[in-house]
């Protein structure tokens, strides 16, 4: 439904967007607290509202206009190099990470951060084929503690992103 409204107006439904986006964020937190990142003990809230006192936060800007043409390719055809490379590091053989948690109780920290920023990568994937953004994910993990600003320059007291 998304993918017409865009193709004809350039628009994405505003209703839409914020459901699909309360739900990656519900995903996450999910993912988080389980799975995917194991980052928590704090039970997720069953909300698809931005909760600022969970650790787990996912925002993504809504976008006033997308490109009515790239809306016909860029969720299968442009995503395919990021899906076949996602798939790679999200498969079962990556997963062994959770043992160093199972049996120390906490986080090495460059395993922290490579989680996290697999994640990140996921997810920019996930909103960039989902047709909720235009910019074109990098191919990069942005392992850190912070997210590097989109301009290329760290925030105070944070080290410089490398390329």
């Amino acid at each position: 439904m998304a993918g017409f409204t865009i193709l004809f107006t350039g628009r994405y439904p505003r209703g839409i967007f914020d459901f699909n986006v309360g739900v990656l964020r519900w995903s996450w937190r999910v993912g988080f607290y389980s799975y995917s990142a194991l980052g928590t003990d704090r039970y997720p809230p069953f909300s698809l509202d931005d909760d600022p006192e969970d650790p787990a936060r996912l925002e993504v800007e809504y976008p006033e206009r997308l490109s009515r043409g790239l809306v016909l390719v860029k969720w299968w055809l442009l995503a395919i190099p990021h899906y076949l490379i996602v798939a790679i590091f999200t498969g079962g053989a990556w997963s062994a990470w959770s043992d160093a948690l199972l049996f120390t109780g906490r986080y090495p920290g460059p395993l922290y951060d490579f989680v996290l920023g697999l994640n990140r990568w996921v997810f920019r994937v996930v909103a960039y084929a989902g047709l909720m953004t235009d910019d074109y994910p990098p191919f990069r993990l942005d392992s850190g503690s912070t997210e590097p600003p989109a301009t290329g320059t760290a925030p105070a007291g944070a080290p410089a992103p490398t390329a």
